[in-house]
């Protein structure tokens, strides 16, 4: 397995992650604004077993994404410095579900969605990966009333949080799918979880679906643009 992780993420934090995976290290570009300028989250949309990546970080990554064997598609839209021109990678698909603000959509990834008879769920929070943290295919977490709302009308359970407690540089607070991303059975939180006010609701919520959890105690939890995981395609 490959895992697409911010190269400004903790130490900690990829040491643990290399112990059974390849880190495919996002770059920071002058594309987007500084806070979330190696974002996974922001240049990489994954759909089944095939990631969609911003032009301008298929640039900077090409190497490592062939060496590797990841299964990729290379974006039609260049990202903007600012929302809504930040926002056009970062949807998340759920199960048969694929949630994004439609009206920032890359076109690849609308093809990819319907070539994957995917159901598209229409939010109004642009960063909605950001904002939605994938526990398994039938459920999330996040702290976006507004995404929460709309799952409602879904098969998909949601553990509503209270917002912030989590770093972005440069910001008030970040989001806890920012934070974190699912490897295999287990899903990684970049930072003490424990300092989260709504931390029993999380672990439980995870827990009760049968999945880990792990968490770094020596570190605050930050925002680092989600940490994806993909699995190498055949040769």
């Amino acid at each position: 397995m490959s895992v697409f992780l911010s190269e400004e993420a903790n130490e900690i934090c990829k040491n643990y992650i290399r112990n059974n995976h390849e880190i495919i290290e996002i770059k920071k570009t002058h594309h987007v604004y500084d806070a979330i300028s190696s974002h996974a989250d922001i240049y990489v949309c994954k759909i089944a077993n095939t990631v969609v990546i911003a032009p301008e970080q298929v640039e900077l990554i090409q190497h490592d994404l062939r060496y590797k064997r990841v299964k990729y598609i290379k974006g039609d839209s260049n990202l903007g410095f600012r929302y809504p021109e930040n926002i056009i990678y970062n949807g998340v698909c759920i199960g048969s579900y694929f949630i994004h603000n439609a009206e920032h959509t890359d076109e690849r990834i609308r093809l990819k969605v319907k070539e994957n008879h995917l159901n598209s769920i229409n939010v109004k929070q642009g960063y909605t990966k950001c904002n939605v943290v994938e526990v398994d295919h039938k459920s999330i977490i996040t702290s976006d009333q507004g995404i929460a709302a709309r799952l409602k009308e879904s098969e998909i359970d949601v553990l509503l949080i209270r917002q912030g407690h989590v770093v972005l540089k440069g910001f008030p607070y970040g989001f806890l799918g920012g934070a974190s991303g699912r490897m295999g059975s287990t899903i990684v939180f970049n930072g003490n979880l424990e300092q989260h006010p709504d931390f029993n609701m999380i672990r439980d919520f995870i827990k009760s679906r049968s999945i880990d959890i792990i968490y770094f105690k020596q570190y605050p939890l930050e925002d680092i643009g989600s940490i994806i995981e993909m699995p190498r395609r055949d040769i």
